[in-house]
């Protein structure tokens, strides 16, 4: 089943959720920013991105900027701060089966499914 992380409030997620629809295949949306997640939840998207995690965070939010930028950080240290403020994980985010991608522009989506 094809996974979304979704933000409703954003164009690009919007977007995504009707290619999605469209395909006809079986998908779930997990509101990413209602979904609390764990540590190991964040950091086993990341290794099916095959990112690293500093690559996943929204840099211009003004959270980051306040609170993280310009500060070196560890790869665990950049998770636990989306952890802490899920609005700093880069959308959306497509997983199915054992890939996931960044649908940024929404062509990505067609590299897994």
């Amino acid at each position: 089943m094809i996974q979304i992380y979704h933000n409703s409030r954003c164009g690009k997620s919007r977007d995504c959720l009707a290619f999605i629809e469209q395909s006809g295949k079986e998908f779930e949306i997990i509101k990413y920013l209602e979904h609390i997640f764990t540590f190991d939840e964040l950091s086993e998207i990341i290794n099916k991105l095959r990112i690293k995690p500093i690559e996943l965070v929204r840099v211009k939010e003004k959270v980051w900027i306040e609170n993280f930028k310009n500060k070196i950080m560890s790869d665990a240290e950049v998770i636990k701060a989306m952890v802490d403020n899920p609005i700093l994980i880069e959308r959306p985010i497509v997983i199915y089966r054992d890939q996931a991608v960044i649908a940024r522009p929404l062509e990505n989506i067609k590299t897994i499914l």
